[in-house]
């Protein structure tokens, strides 16, 4: 593409909501991440592609910029980084600078925004010596299904380099995140590069994932199943009563709202967990515990 169309990088239309960009996104990034694909430029080339369209179409703030200057990015490129304003190639930018009009990005972040989509194009040379940008680097960060699911801080060693971040709640096995300006130093003044970090989540015997829903099996005592009664269930966030019904059977299902995993990015919100009820039979059974098995089923005439 002749300028860097995001929506055309992640496959969506440009009135997608924020959960098909993040959908779109999780699918390519699962596609092109560099553990599927060792040793192949393209797929390296995509990773990153994508991984740059969903910083920024991800961010209400940063896509509502992006979505403001729209094909004149295009003929930003083509005029050659410069423009009338800027000492050369035909497109006038100084209406989005200061004294030429409202500026969509505000001073702030006007230079560091454009730099990142162009990789310091323009204006960015030093004794005319183009300005370059640092190497991106990736790292993997694993998590005990209990960590991702509370989050918190941690600190990672990046090429010698100690890195503390903050872990959002409800992080998936596979999901890759963006820092920037934690990769390699910048050249000629050009920013750092960035680190894609990867987390990888390690399996739980005792649950099964699915999206932000888990699923549990709890074995429940025949005496119980039969007769009901009360039964406290371990969960992510703490122990949890519940009751079982009079004649309950095996593979019995049931459903806790709001028990699962937290959905990532969404403080507050939460999966379900879901229950799979299985019969506990008793086991070294006495000359005792048989006879009494034997009355129950000769009244229930089964012997």
């Amino acid at each position: 593409m002749d300028y860097k169309d995001y929506y055309k990088a992640l496959g969506v239309e440009k009135n997608a909501t924020t959960d098909q960009i993040k959908k779109a996104y999780r699918k390519l990034a699962r596609q092109y991440h560099p553990d599927v694909n060792p040793n192949d430029p393209e797929a390296e080339r995509k990773f990153k592609e994508v991984n740059e369209a969903n910083e920024v179409l991800s961010d209400p703030e940063k896509r509502s910029k992006y979505d403001q200057l729209g094909a004149d990015w295009q003929r930003y490129q083509q005029a050659g980084a410069g423009g009338a304003g800027a000492g050369g190639g035909g497109f006038d930018w100084s209406q989005y600078a200061q004294g030429g009009g409202e500026d969509p990005f505000g001073r702030a972040d006007f230079s560091d925004f454009f730099g990142n989509i162009f990789g310091g194009m323009g204006g960015g040379r030093a004794g005319g010596t183009r300005a370059r940008a640092g190497q991106d680097y990736q790292a993997e960060l694993t998590l005990t299904l209990a960590e991702a699911y509370q989050g918190g801080p941690r600190t990672i060693t990046v090429n010698g380099k100690n890195l503390r971040l903050t872990v959002k709640p409800g992080v998936e096995d596979g999901q890759t995140i963006r820092l920037r300006n934690q990769g390699g130093p910048g050249q000629n003044g050009g920013p750092a590069g960035s680190l894609y970090l990867t987390f990888r989540i390690e399996p739980d015997p005792r649950y099964a994932r699915t999206g932000n829903d888990l699923t549990q099996e709890v074995p429940v005592s025949i005496y119980k199943a039969a007769l009901g009664g009360e039964q406290v269930v371990d969960t992510l966030s703490g122990g949890v009563k519940i009751k079982i019904k009079p004649e309950t059977q095996n593979d019995t299902r049931l459903r806790l709202r709001g028990k699962g995993f937290p959905v990532y990015d969404q403080p507050g919100q939460f999966g379900d967990l879901y229950l799979r009820l299985t019969l506990a039979l008793p086991q070294q059974l006495t000359d005792q515990e048989k006879d009494l098995f034997r009355q129950l089923a000769g009244l229930r005439s089964e012997q």
